[in-house]
């Protein structure tokens, strides 16, 4: 359970990082935005240092599905474009895949 609520935070800290630098160059924003918007890009690297994993790799496939489910929640609840059925779906299966990645059985290394 502690892995995905660090997942989340590093959901919000990368998706805040980049949508300061998307305001930037898409909306005109001040390159000011830029120091914010690295500076969370630098909390979510840190941030998924946390996550209980042995290998990078597998915390970084995992992470994928918390990223997409937290993309369609700021699709939503900071841009105001409601998702579709095909963005829930679309959600619920990387939820689960992210799932079977992360606590899927492994064989016990010696």
């Amino acid at each position: 359970m502690r892995s995905f609520i660090v997942f989340g935070g590093a959901a919000a800290a990368e998706i805040a990082g980049c949508f300061a630098f998307w305001a930037w160059l898409r909306l005109g924003a001040s390159p000011w935005w830029l120091l914010p918007g690295a500076a969370s890009l630098g909390l979510f690297a840190c941030l998924l240092t946390l996550v209980e994993s042995d290998h990078a790799g597998r915390a970084y496939a995992a992470y994928g599905g918390i990223y997409i489910l937290a993309s369609v929640l700021w699709l939503w609840l900071a841009e105001g474009s409601r998702p579709d059925r095909w963005d829930v779906i679309g959600a619920a299966i990387c939820l689960a895949g992210a799932a079977i990645i992360l606590f899927g059985p492994r064989p016990a290394t010696g």
